[in-house]
This record gives C-alpha cells, structure tokens and sequence, in this order.
C-alpha cells in the first residue's frame, strides 16, 4: 500500500512539473495564467512568479489583471523580495484605488520597504522612506486593522533612525571633539526631543563639556566650567536618578572644586 501511495504521489508531482514546464514553453498566456495561479495557491511562488513575468505586460486592462497583478505581488512579498514586492503592491494600489485588497496592498507595500531598512549603523535612507510611507498608510486609514502593525513598524524604525542620529553626535566625544560634540548633541536633543537617548545625550554633552573645561587654558576655564554646571543641572532636572549619576557626581564634585579658585 506504502508502494502504490508513493508511486501515486509521484505520478502527481510529474504531473504537476510537467504542466508547469508546458506552461512556461506555451504562447497561450490562458494557460500560462492558469499554471500561475494553480502555483500560487500551492505555494510554489518563485515558479509563479516566473510565469507571472511573461504575462503580466498582456494581462493589464483585462478583467483578470486585479487578481493577476495582487498575486504577483504577494509572491514577491512571500518570496522575501522586499524591493519588487513593494513596486509591485504601490502600482496594484494605484491602478485599482476601489479593490477590496486596496488597503492591505497599501499596508503590505508600505511594510515592504521598512523590511529593506538596514542596521541603524548604515545610511538610514531606506529607513526614512519606510516611515513616509508608512505614516502615508496610518494617515489614510486610520481604522485600519493594519493600524496597530503599522504604528509598531514606525516605532521600530524611528527608534533606529534616533540611535543612528545619538552614535554619531556621540562619536565626536568619542574622538575627544569636545566642542563639536556639545553642537552635535545640542542638535540632536532638538531633533528628537522624545528621543529615548536623551539622558544619554545630556550625560555625554556634559561628559564633553567637562573634559573641555578642566583641560582648557585659564583664561578660558571658568567660563567652561559653569557651561559643564550648566549641562550638569539639565542632566539632573531631566532624571534626578540617571544611571550615569555617580560619574556625573565625582565630574561635577571636579567643576566645583576648579570653580573655588574663581571665586577668590
């Protein structure tokens, strides 16, 4: 029994080749619609789609071409090619504006660009058009059943596009840049004033201003040194309890130390 089974599987999937190759030679775009979307529904999307791609130029403007054009994009999707899936699901959305997969093409279009965003350490440019795109779909359905999705996705890329911002005003304190970084993160503070970073964006402004100050020359110390207090101050009016407060207390104990001999 086994034996006839596996024999009767075999046939079926001979079968099922075969059709699909005769398919791809035929110049009966009938049959090759047919193979494409018998492909589709059993989830072989590459093979679809390579039918998909002799067709679609002969399909638009015939009744079947809705259904043609959203498969073939969906196996772009599924297949994982985030690129062609979003043009694909951005030409289906603005050819067919009344289908009733208008708004999930909409969604699954703008969600395929947040999965070309790359590590928030590369150019985040790809990152930005995701979030315009989808804050495109959340403006223009705002019940949608998408929206909870959609608003976790910006979350997510916002989030990465403020970390790349703080690493690199970061990263002239890091290089001992002192002043740039001060401007740099100043900017930053300013451009994401939510921004999760923003106790470390104050601790790393004052750690700048700090270290400017107690190395600079004596004409220009004192004035460093109560903008340090300064930075200081808004680090602890914005989180009296910050993690960075036992360094920030020995650095601040130094400005106030250098400042006595100002005052004599």
């Amino acid at each position: 029994m086994k034996k006839i089974i596996s024999l009767l599987l075999l046939i079926v999937l001979f079968s099922s080749c075969s059709e699909y190759q005769k398919a791809l030679k035929s110049d009966d775009i009938a049959v090759k619609y047919e193979s494409a979307t018998k492909m589709y529904e059993k989830g072989k999307y590459e093979k679809a789609i390579r039918l998909f791609e002799q067709i679609a130029p002969s399909y638009k403007g015939k009744p079947q071409a809705e259904k043609l054009f959203y498969m073939y994009s969906q196996s772009y999707y599924k297949t994982q090619q985030y690129y062609l899936a979003g043009y694909q699901f951005e030409n289906f959305a603005s050819s067919y504006p009344k289908s009733e997969k208008h708004e999930e093409a909409s969604f699954l279009g703008a969600k395929s660009y947040s999965k070309l965003s790359p590590v928030y350490s590369l150019d985040q440019g790809d990152t930005d058009k995701a979030v315009d795109k989808l804050q495109s779909f959340i403006d223009t359905y705002p019940n949608s059943t998408y929206l909870a999705d959609a608003n976790a996705i910006v979350k997510e890329l916002r989030y990465k596009i403020e970390k790349k911002a703080f690493e690199n005003a970061k990263q002239y304190n890091t290089i001992s840049d002192f002043k740039a970084a001060q401007i740099a993160l100043d900017n930053f503070i300013s451009d994401f004033p939510g921004t999760t970073f923003k106790e470390d964006a104050l601790f790393y402004k004052f750690d700048s201003a700090y270290k400017l100050a107690i190395n600079s020359v004596p004409q220009k110390m004192e004035e460093r040194l109560n903008i340090a207090k300064s930075a200081y101050n808004s680090l602890m009016k914005f989180k009296s309890d910050s993690k960075y407060n036992q360094k920030a207390s020995e650095m601040i104990a130094t400005v106030d130390k250098n400042l006595k001999q100002f005052s004599k």
